[in-house]
This record gives C-alpha cells, structure tokens and sequence, in this order.
C-alpha cells in the first residue's frame, strides 16, 4: 500500500515533463507543420487562405485538414523513431544533432506526402480534375476521397521512414522503395473498389455525392492501416505482397457483411448511390477502419 502512495505522490516524473529536450523536439515538429503548409501553397493551384476564409469553401477545408493531419502523423512517426531521439539527453550537442536528423526526415516525409497527392489525383481519382471539383464545384464528397488519400499516404509514409535509425543512405533508399510498393498497393486497392461497387464510383462523386466520398475515403485509410502495419513489423517484400491480398480479402469481406448484416434493409450500393446516404457510407468506413485495425493487432502481434 505504502508503494502505491508512493507512486501516485511522486515528483520524479515532472522532471521528464519539463525536460529540455522535449521542448526543443515540440519546436521541431511546429517548425515541421509551419513548412509543410507552404509546401501545400507551392503544390496546390489555388490559394490556400482565400478558399477557407473568403470563399468559405468546405470541400477544401476537408482536404486541408486531412493534409495537416498526415503531417502530423508523419511528425509524430518521426520523433517516435528508434535512433533519432534514443540518446537525448546525453549532452546538448547530441539533442541538436537529433533535432536536426528529426527535422530532415520529417521535410522528407512531407515531401512524399505531397508528391503522393499527384499520384493519387492522377490514379485514384482520374475521371475529372480534383483541383476543380475541390475549389469550383466545393465537392465535400471529393475532398473525403483527397482526405483519406492523404491520411492512408501518410500512415504508409510513417511506416516507411519509421523504425531503427541505420545510415542515411540506406534508410532513405529503403523508405523510397517501401514507400513507392506500399502506394502502389493503395492505388490497387482504390481500383478494387470501384470495381466491386454496383454503381460509377467516379461518376457519383462528381456529382457531389458525399456518401461516396465519404465510404471510399475511409475504405481507403483502412487499407492504409493495414499496409502500414506490415512495414512498420517486416522487411520482406514477398510478405508485403500476399499481406496486401490477405487484407484487401477482410476488407471485401467486412464490407459485405455491413451490406448484409449491419445494414440489412437496403443495399449499402443502393444507399450511397441512390439515396445519397452519407451515413450508411460513414457506417461501412468505419467498420473498415475497425476490422482494419483487429487485422493488424491479430495477424501481426
């Protein structure tokens, strides 16, 4: 008893709080965020603060956000890595070499993440012109699709340039290859699901069906979960491959069971094409989320 009183009146934690280190890896990952918004002006054609605050355009606030919040979980994969932050502490010197090492791998991340919203418009949604849809048309369903697209890229890219700190080169070239493989899975997988919905999945997002945007941004992310899961444990490209078959079978499965068992009365195809019902679409991503998540902690705990 004496021991746990002991544990909950003790101080020696609110040195690790207030530590100086921690600090300066909070100002990193701020400096981090601050670039990648520039980053997103210099890629995107359109200005960022005159669609969200003048305009008011939403569609575009959904993409942003689902950019900003990559970011962070590429920051947030970063500063977690093992090697980069390990010795903190030791003396000032290794801290500011750390610091450094964050900073460079977190610009490579958002690098990557930027470079795979052009692959994304052009592979995933190929059919019309994202950028109008997002800033002429304000499409809320297109920007969930670019905002899934964005968290499902930056959950591969936190996998990718993750894990045990070995040299440069050889850490660059190995998150290169699992980023670029990992990508192209999620493309295929985007296609997959065109073809095993009963209705034009481009067609209906374009004209402004949310509930398609919505159910296909968040399938999306879930096989992005997935993904990310296996390169974050392995190394083996071979398992890469029969890993991807293994979760986009599950995926196709869940689906089927939110259709049959979840959402008994209707047709989930139905549902998001014909009545426009975003939350049947909510319902099926977030099953695909779960069952995307208990895949992982089951298959590779």
């Amino acid at each position: 008893m004496n021991a746990l009183w002991e544990d909950l009146f003790s101080t020696d934690i609110v040195k690790e709080l207030i530590r100086f280190d921690g600090a300066l890896y909070v100002f990193a990952a701020f400096i981090l965020v601050y670039v990648a918004k520039l980053l997103f002006d210099l890629f995107t054609p359109y200005r960022l603060d005159e669609q969200l605050t003048e305009k008011d355009n939403k569609a575009v606030a959904v993409s942003f956000s689902g950019y900003m919040l990559g970011v962070l979980i590429i920051v947030i994969g970063v500063l977690g890595s093992d090697g980069y932050n390990a010795m903190a502490g030791s003396n000032q010197m290794i801290i500011l070499q750390d610091m450094l090492a964050t900073i460079i791998w977190g610009l490579i991340g958002i690098l990557l993440l930027n470079f795979s919203r052009l692959i994304n418009d052009k592979f995933i949604l190929s059919h019309f012109s994202n950028t109008k849809e997002l800033v002429d048309d304000r499409n809320i369903g297109a920007g969930a699709v670019v905002w899934g697209t964005y968290i499902g890229s930056a959950l591969i890219i936190r996998a990718a340039i993750g894990g045990e700190a070995v040299d440069w080169l050889p850490d660059i070239v190995s998150a290169l290859i699992y980023f670029v493989l990992a990508q192209v899975a999620f493309v295929v997988y985007g296609w997959i699901y065109q073809v095993m919905s009963r209705f034009d999945l481009h067609a209906e997002i374009e004209k402004d069906n949310m509930a398609a945007g919505v159910g296909f941004g968040l399938s999306l992310t879930a096989m992005a979960i997935i993904l990310a899961g296996y390169i974050t444990r392995y190394d083996s490209l071979a398992g890469l491959l029969v890993w991807f078959v293994i979760g986009l079978f599950i995926l196709v499965v869940s689906r089927y069971l939110v259709d049959k068992l979840v959402l008994p009365g209707s047709l989930l195809d139905e549902e998001i094409a014909r009545d426009q019902n975003w939350g049947a679409a909510l319902v099926e991503g977030s099953v695909a989320l779960g069952m995307a998540a208990v895949i992982v902690a089951a298959l590779l705990s």
